[in-house]
């Protein structure tokens, strides 16, 4: 298929670098000069250009009309299925085809590496007040963002999109920082499953799980980034210093590692925004006599994360008198669990999330009002406040 087919018949499905990449190869007929037109490495062009004329082609003549035919360059033989007749004939013969990993792999790599480009970086910003008490901290824990999902009213009795995700999340930030003290410092959580998926299949990467999915991960990764940086930016209106820890959820063992480098990336100018870089599912903050631990959830039972925090953080463990894991992947909030009881000395508390219940959750039964909350943790006296935010308050 060629690249002028590709712009009439699929324009409107291209990321802007893409359509402009393409336009101009049309018009320039080589890598070269459109890498030189966009200072951009005639390597990466070229895996870009490729990517978009492998994906279309497969859209458009994914199986050849002639058993002789070769395959689409994107496609590998999955495996082959004959019909004999009574006599031992061969009567019909089926050749099954999926998609090369590595070209899957690659259409995720130039997506992220297009969109991160967009990205600008943010400038450092300003307080609006230089009243911030240094002994308290403001915990913002997002529990299970997952920024791709896709409700239907009729099938679950709420809808949900990226469209809603972010009407919602955005105002969300403002809310709890508007009713929050001024600490000097906060901690953004991201508990994991930021996003509903990884790859380009709509499914867990983990587990195969074919997920209900609204728009491109293009689309999903541009809604998601805006979602984080406002709530980073708003953070920076009322805080000193922002913490932002990301954890790796379930859903998106390779968009967690993104989201956390690219974060890095764009606020590297901004001293007062620190990006913690920690792959690890168990990690910690310190506050005064406060130590939070952080998981997903998904890895380890709720009974075990006590024993887990104080083998980690033994020193810690010993100086400190207000104990608390933060936890997400359950959707619904500690007292489901736990009856809201403190374990071996230690708090362990899971949070709900702000989005609504996909088809599988609803039809397993799974139900939890939505809603964001900011906890204050006091150097000496450990959580002093608390505020909920429901998002009925901000649709």
């Amino acid at each position: 298929m060629e690249f002028q087919e590709i712009l009439d018949k699929f324009g409107d499905e291209l990321t802007e670098n893409q359509r402009s990449y393409v336009t101009s190869y049309i018009e320039l007929k080589s890598n070269k000069k459109v890498a030189k037109l966009y200072q951009r490495n005639e390597s990466s062009i070229r895996r870009s250009l490729k990517s978009v004329k492998n994906k279309f082609t497969l859209r458009s003549n994914a199986v050849p009309a002639n058993m002789n035919d070769p395959l689409p360059e994107a496609l590998n033989v999955k495996g082959t299925s004959t019909m004999y007749d009574q006599d031992g004939n061969r009567r019909m013969h089926w050749v099954k085809t999926e998609r090369g990993r590595e070209e899957i792999y690659q259409d995720l790599v130039d997506s992220m590496s297009d969109l991160a480009q967009e990205l600008p970086k943010i400038p450092k910003s300003k307080r609006e007040s230089n009243k911030v008490d240094p002994e308290l901290l403001t915990v913002y824990p997002l529990g299970d963002p997952h920024i791709g999902l896709l409700c239907y009213t009729p099938e679950v009795g709420q809808d949900w999109d990226l469209e809603i995700a972010e009407s919602i999340f955005l105002p969300l930030m403002d809310n709890l920082v508007s009713v929050a003290p001024p600490s000097e410092e906060c901690l953004i959580i991201d508990l994991g499953d930021f996003w509903h998926y990884d790859g380009m299949e709509q499914k867990t990467m983990r587990s195969g799980h074919k997920v209900d999915a609204d728009g491109r991960p293009s689309k999903m990764i541009q809604v998601g980034f805006r979602i984080m940086r406002q709530m980073i930016e708003s953070a920076l209106r009322v805080h000193k210093t922002v913490h932002v820890k990301i954890m790796p959820g379930n859903h998106d063992d390779l968009g967690s590692i993104f989201l956390r480098v690219a974060l890095l990336h764009i606020y590297q100018g901004e001293p007062r925004v620190k990006v913690d870089q920690s792959p690890n599912v168990f990690q910690y903050f310190d506050w005064g006599k406060n130590l939070i631990g952080i998981h997903h959830g998904d890895k380890c039972k709720m009974a075990q994360l006590p024993m887990v925090m104080a083998a980690d953080q033994a020193k810690s463990w010993g100086t400190s008198e207000f104990r608390h894991w933060y936890v997400g992947h359950f959707h619904n909030d500690s007292t489901h669990v736990f009856s809201g009881k403190d374990m071996q000395g230690c708090k362990v508390e899971t949070f709900r999330t702000i989005v609504g219940t996909e088809g599988y959750a609803h039809e397993a039964g799974y139900r939890s009002p939505q809603d964001g909350k900011a906890i204050v943790l006091h150097k000496e006296f450990g959580e002093i406040e608390r505020y909920t935010v429901n998002i009925d308050r901000i649709r």
